[in-house]
């Protein structure tokens, strides 16, 4: 039977019609017909007894956005100048120091230096008279300077349990400092700080910056502290980069390089799980270019970029072992089908869902979204393949040391540590792998710890090898490299005490 015209238009427009009240969040009118429907031709949403779909994820979003309306209306009436840092703010500064550079900054990728800068830091042990202890700790992507607890912050730090007294980064022998990183948003200069020029905060003005921009810096304040060299620098995920990068900026002023779950030039999967997350974020209308910190920030685009990093951080094999396919448990207004069946939700159902969802509700408003546009960005640039850094122009930096000088820091710091041959460079390697080996040169006297994890799915294992062979084909013969099991994956550097803790002790020795 043939359909008129007007009948097949009311067809298109009855679909249009309900989704556009379904976004609005209006009432739907339910379209009833003599004809008899079946179940199982017709299955329903989820729904409220009045036939209205129920979302409680898509309500709980709501809810937090009015929230921080709300939060955000209120304090422009009562404080115009100021009013309440954001739930992401910086830390409070009397828990941290803060190094300010007062000269201009050149950058890589940005024709204008940045005017000044500054770096929170803080530090754990004491300063041997010779300055010759130093341990240099590198963060990963969103972490702070708080690596551990001290005096002025208590709280735990992001790896409480291996710096310490009689830890693997023992602070009785060595005397440890970590910084946030410059683009960060805890303490150090970022698209949040104020921009001198106007007052207001950088936002996406702030200029791109790169992994050795962000060494680089860290080494003015270690020239700030009379540090002519450090006993090592120490980096997991993000901070391997800025290890490998340290040595290479600087090889006469690092006495050993420890590079856990990083790489030395990102991965294609790694680019593209990162433009993903940055992608659901600046989809985020409150994002607004970058310029939401008189307004609501995108907490919603934050949320989702955080479960698509969760997913690269964890291991499956983890959550087949954690979660497998369980359900969480039944809310209150869940809905049971007549045979007694749980009726399946659009929202988090399975626990790995709601562990996701936890996780992206944790994060979205600790961190600042400009920031992790910026960091990570820098991240994807990290390339120290011998093209790209004559690309970039980047040449190692050799400090101007007297004779006497650099004799007396070679004898406080032998280059000896383990040889491990357990994976030697490969017979016929990859012309990409020459290239890494070519512009990885600048290392090859600095003995180095390569460590990886079999089930990390973000940085892999195979990377780890990659770093390990350059190193090698370039000259290093004090390359320790070792492979890790577990089913953590990428996070395995912040759990695995006794593995990833005993190959740091057993190399710094």
């Amino acid at each position: 039977m043939s359909l008129s015209s007007a009948s097949r238009a009311l067809l298109r427009t009855r679909p249009t019609t309900k989704l556009r009240r379904l976004a609005q969040g209006g009432p739907v009118a339910t379209v009833t017909s003599s004809a008899p429907k079946s179940a199982a031709s017709c299955p329903q949403p989820n729904t409220s007894p009045l036939g209205q779909p129920h979302f409680p994820c898509v309500e709980a979003h709501r809810a937090r956005e009015s929230r921080l309306t709300a939060t955000k209306q209120k304090s422009s009436l009562d404080e115009p100048e100021t009013g309440p840092e954001p739930s992401y703010a910086r830390p409070n500064p009397a828990t941290y120091q803060l190094y300010h550079h007062r000269e201009p900054f050149p950058l890589i990728y940005y024709p204008k230096p940045l005017p000044s800068f500054d770096i929170a830091y803080e530090t754990w042990g004491t300063l041997s008279p010779q300055k010759d202890n130093v341990i240099l700790l590198h963060t990963g992507l969103s972490a702070s300077s708080h690596a551990a607890s001290t005096y002025l912050n208590p709280a735990p730090g992001w790896w409480e349990k291996f710096i310490g007294p009689g830890k693997p980064i023992d602070t009785s022998k060595y005397f440890v400092i970590c910084t946030n990183v410059i683009g960060g948003c805890y303490g150090s200069t970022g698209p949040s700080s104020i921009e001198p020029e106007t007052g207001r905060p950088w936002a996406t003005r702030f200029p791109i910056v790169s992994v050795f921009d962000m060494v680089k810096a860290q080494f003015h304040l270690l020239d700030h502290l009379g540090i002519k060299k450090l006993y090592a620098s120490v980096g997991c995920s993000m901070g391997a980069m800025q290890s490998l990068a340290a040595g290479w900026l600087f090889p006469a002023r690092v006495g050993k390089v420890v590079s856990i779950s990083g790489t030395a030039r990102s991965s294609p999967s790694a680019v593209a799980m990162r433009f993903a997350q940055r992608s659901v974020l600046m989809a985020d209308p409150n994002w607004n270019n970058g310029f939401y910190y008189d307004s609501v920030p995108p907490h919603t685009g934050m949320k989702l970029a955080r479960q698509i990093a969760t997913i690269t951080y964890r291991s499956g094999p983890e959550w087949d072992l954690r979660f497998g396919r369980q359900l969480r448990a039944a809310p209150p207004d869940a809905e049971f089908a007549n045979n007694g069946i749980r009726t399946p939700a659009l929202c988090p159902d399975f626990l790995i869902e709601t562990y996701l969802d936890h996780q992206g509700e944790q994060f979205c408003l600790k961190y600042d979204a400009n920031s992790l546009l910026y960091v990570s960005k820098a991240m994807d640039l990290f390339d120290m393949t011998a093209p790209a850094l004559e690309a970039l122009k980047l040449q190692p930096l050799t400090p101007r040391v007297h004779e006497e000088e650099h004799h007396t820091l070679e004898s406080v710091l032998p280059h000896k540590t383990s040889h491990s041959k357990s994976h030697p460079p490969p017979a016929n390697p990859p012309p990409h792998l020459n290239d890494l080996a070519e512009g990885m040169k600048p290392l090859a006297n600095i003995p180095t710890l390569v460590l990886g994890v079999q089930s990390d799915i973000l940085f892999t294992v195979e990377q780890q090898r990659e770093v390990a062979d350059a190193l090698r084909m370039a000259g290093n013969e004090n390359v320790s490299y070792y492979e890790l099991g577990g089913v953590w994956g990428h996070d395995t550097f912040l759990i695995d005490l006794l593995n990833v803790g005993g190959a740091i002790r057993g190399f710094l020795a």
